[in-house]
C-alpha cells in the first residue's frame, strides 16, 4: 500500500511538473508583448514640436519632441500580474496634458489581435485607434 501511494504521489509531482513547464513557456508567465505608438498629427503645419515624455513605473523612455507626421514608439510586454502601465506627459504651446497611454486593463483588449496601441494627437485632442483607419477621440487637451 505504501508503495503504491508513493508512485502515485511521485506521478502527481511529474505530472505537475510538466503542467507547469508547459505554462511557462506560454504568455502565462512571460507576458504579452504589445506595441504603442503615438503620433503628431497636428494640421496647422505649426512650427511648434509637440514635446512627449513617457516612462513606467520601472522604464523611463525619455521625451522627444515631434514634429507634424512624426512618431514616438516602443514596445512593452506585461507583467505576470497584468500591471504593465505607460504614462505620457505632451506639451505643445501652452497647452500640457498628461495621460495614460498604455494600461493592461483597459488596452488588453481594445489593442485587438495586432496588440498596437495607436495614438494620433490633434489641435482637439487625443484619439485612439487599434488599425489607423478608425479613430476615436478619447479625451481633449483641457480636462
Amino acid at each position: 500500500m505504501k508503495k503504491s501511494s508513493t508512485t502515485s504521489l511521485l506521478m502527481l509531482c511529474f505530472a505537475l511538473y510538466i503542467i507547469l513547464m508547459t505554462l511557462k513557456q506560454s504568455q502565462f508567465f512571460s507576458g504579452i508583448t504589445y506595441d504603442v505608438r503615438v503620433v503628431n498629427g497636428f494640421t496647422d503645419n505649426s512650427s511648434l514640436a509637440l514635446v512627449i515624455w513617457c516612462s513606467s513605473q520601472n522604464n523611463d523612455l525619455g521625451g522627444r519632441a515631434l514634429q507634424a507626421g512624426d512618431d514616438f514608439s516602443w514596445s512593452l510586454r506585461t507583467t505576470f500580474w497584468g500591471a504593465s502601465l505607460f504614462h505620457c506627459t505632451m506639451k505643445w504651446d501652452q497647452r500640457r496634458r498628461s495621460f495614460e497611454a498604455f494600461r493592461v486593463q483597459r488596452d488588453s483588449h481594445r489593442c485587438g489581435p495586432s496588440r498596437t496601441c495607436f495614438w494620433l494627437v490633434k489641435e482637439d485632442g487625443f484619439y485612439f485607434s487599434n488599425d489607423q483607419v478608425n479613430w476615436k477621440k478619447d479625451f481633449s487637451w483641457s480636462s
